[in-house]
């Protein structure tokens, strides 16, 4: 059965020893877990330009975690003295790709700065910083309450999930369209929806890669993203 091709859009890396020299790289757990739901995983260079033309040989996109979006791209006037690896090319490609994807109909999953970029493609807002190490979420593992009938739920399987996350900003405000499909105990929003996008969109705020090979309910994000792409072979 030929395996629909999944575009990730790379992260760039200034040090990587295996290489010697900056890099750009895909997690090895995301491609594994798009590998294993029967996607062809194929790493995309992060270049201004006409993302949609790129886009249109693929048939679905992941947009995976990454450094922080410069504030300035979702209206803020000051910068966090944690906001870390902001990357300008980074964040006009990843944005570029959002649009594409909501425009050309691509089926989509976004994961952690995915979601992000989403939620600031259409004009949402995010909080910097969630407060410091007492309230962040990094290496955490913790449940997230999944609102049913979406389709979050549908790939999951599930009404609660326990998510590995690592992240010290948050959404603030929603983009235009996009409805809350998760939250942690918290109230941050782990999970968003575009109800009437053209094609399969969810996105989520925690790390699905870093528990799928183990947890069915992770795996079925990209199991579902696979599926969809699929459908369009």
């Amino acid at each position: 059965m030929t395996r629909p091709l999944i575009a990730i859009p790379a992260r760039f890396s200034a040090t990587t020893s295996a290489l010697r020299y900056a890099a750009e790289v895909s997690a090895r757990a995301l491609t594994e877990a798009v590998w294993r739901a029967g996607g062809e995983p194929a790493s995309i260079h992060p270049a201004d330009g006409d993302a949609a033309a790129r886009l249109a040989r693929f048939d679905g996109v992941l947009l995976p975690g990454g450094g922080d979006l410069a504030p300035h791209r979702y209206g803020a006037t000051t910068t966090h003295h944690s906001v870390y690896d902001v990357d300008d090319l980074q964040d006009t490609f990843d944005l570029q790709v959002a649009r594409a994807c909501l425009d050309l109909g691509l089926p989509l999953l976004a994961v952690c700065r995915g979601m992000q970029v989403v939620n600031v493609a259409l004009g949402g807002t995010l909080e910097q910083d969630m407060g410091g190490p007492e309230h962040e979420h990094r290496h955490l593992v913790h449940p997230v309450a999944i609102r049913p009938g979406t389709l979050l739920e549908q790939a999951t399987g599930a009404e609660k999930a326990d998510a590995s996350c690592y992240h010290h900003q948050r959404v603030e405000r929603p983009g235009r369209g996009l409805t809350v499909t998760a939250t942690a105990a918290d109230g941050t929003v782990e999970g968003l929806e575009l109800p009437g996008a053209r094609a399969w969109f969810t996105a989520v705020q925690w790390h699905p890669e870093d528990t799928a090979h183990e947890d069915p309910a992770q795996q079925g994000l990209f199991d579902a993203l696979v599926r969809v792409s699929r459908a369009r072979l």
